[in-house]
């Protein structure tokens, strides 16, 4: 290259400095979740278990207890979602399952929400939440309930905070992860069943 040509095409660094970041929009479909979808759940369910203690599970969920789980959720027809980028690749999931097994409860549940590694802090959260609550609420849900532990799960209390969850209780010290004691803070949602 001739060193007109060089000059003629390079920027100085400061040039290079007054540019916006070079951004790639995040992309994703929710939709419900399949049986096909349970291998890429459990990974990332086992991630946290495993590197965090928003879930109080010690021991990595195998995939047959992970069929067990969903089978019972989709017999009930309460919701459970995945997020899926263009590509395919499973983004994160929630779904809600029963807050307690006797019958009195069965308008009550309790909902899970995880995002692949990769996904925390793009926004991806909101709308999967969103998503769920609806769907929550088509399927006849009145109140939604979400136990979230009172150390490390910041980001997860402030997202319900911003859907209306209020906080109904704190429990301390009922988990032990990690050689720490661990609490729980107690939110709940009332939904309007869509008719």
């Amino acid at each position: 290259m001739l060193e007109e040509e060089y000059q003629a095409t390079h920027r100085p660094v400061e040039a290079e400095r007054n540019l916006p970041p070079l951004t790639v929009p995040f992309e994703y479909l929710i939709r419900d979740a399949t049986a096909a979808d349970l291998p890429y759940v459990r990974e990332i369910y086992n991630h946290y278990v495993m590197n965090s203690t928003v879930t109080f599970d010690e021991k990595a969920m195998s995939l047959t207890e992970l069929r067990r789980k969903f089978a019972h959720i989709t017999k009930l027809g309460m919701p459970f979602l995945v997020a899926e980028s263009p590509s395919g690749q499973l983004l994160g999931y929630a779904y809600v399952s029963p807050w307690r097994e006797k019958a009195a409860y069965r308008y009550t549940v309790e909902d899970s929400i995880y995002l692949g590694p990769a996904s925390t802090g793009k926004g991806l959260g909101r709308p999967l939440l969103q998503a769920l609550l609806d769907a929550s609420a088509a399927a006849g849900i009145k109140e939604v309930i979400s136990v979230i532990a009172d150390k490390g799960a910041d980001a997860s209390i402030h997202l319900h905070e911003t859907f209306g969850f209020k906080e109904i209780g704190h429990m301390g010290k009922v988990g032990f992860k990690f050689d720490r004691w661990l609490g729980t803070v107690l939110m709940q949602k009332s939904l309007k069943p869509k008719k």
